[in-house]
């Protein structure tokens, strides 16, 4: 349904008032505008990437060596949509933001990422600890966005209209190690899923996809509806 400001009124998905700058691990939902599936297809329960799944992988390992103090942990590419797990750590050493924990989990804290200069990549050492998480996902997808139309005009992908990505995504606050690893379990099971996901082709999705913690995603677009 398109925005009409006579029938949708817009809200905010966040939390007000909370700092997501703050070292922590963000557990965050990027839906394909129009939930178009682009990334690929899950077979016997396993997904497998095409050429464009594997350019959004190679951006996604690509953080933590464009921008220092923001690490990565257990992620996984749906045929349209995105389920990551982003760490804040900040400016000083890798210290794990999960509290309570000595040594980190997170599978980026324990070694430095090499820099790499190609095309399309930010030119120098990005701010540290500067980054919010909203500005490490409108990264992400700008720069997925960007390498996606190179691979239109040059390889033939299929094109998408207007943007590539809906305006908003869903994130989740990831407060301790067992909520660590039960996201990361459903990150695992999510392809073994797909048929059952609310964002599965022709399943009739409404407003509120289930995932993880039964929550809503708000893949909805910018607006979140509210009929």
């Amino acid at each position: 349904m398109p925005y009409d400001p006579r029938i949708h009124h817009r809200r905010s998905i966040r939390l007000q008032n909370y700092d997501y700058s703050q070292p922590g691990a963000y557990f965050v939902t990027i839906c394909v505008q129009d939930r178009a599936c682009l990334f690929g297809d899950v077979v016997d329960g396993e997904m497998r990437l095409n050429d464009v799944g594997v350019m959004v992988q190679t951006v996604w390992d690509e953080i933590p060596a464009n921008y220092p103090g923001v690490d990565i942990d257990a992620f996984v590419i749906m045929p349209n949509h995105f389920h990551g797990i982003v760490v804040i750590v900040g400016a000083g050493p890798r210290a794990c933001p999960i509290p309570g924990l000595g040594a980190c989990p997170m599978s980026e804290c324990a070694e430095d990422a090499k820099w790499t200069q190609e095309e399309g990549r930010p030119r120098g050492a990005a701010p540290t600890g500067e980054l919010s998480l909203a500005d490490v996902v409108h990264r992400f997808k700008t720069m997925t966005t960007k390498r996606y139309v190179d691979g239109v005009r040059h390889h033939g992908w299929q094109s998408f209209p207007g943007r590539l990505w809906q305006r908003n995504y869903w994130e989740h606050i990831v407060p301790d190690e067992s909520e660590l690893n039960r996201i990361r379990e459903y990150i695992a099971n999510n392809p073994g899923q797909w048929e059952m996901d609310r964002l599965y082709p022709g399943l009739g999705l409404r407003e509120t996809p289930v995932i993880y913690g039964g929550g809503d995603p708000r893949c909805a677009d910018d607006a979140d509806w509210m009929v």
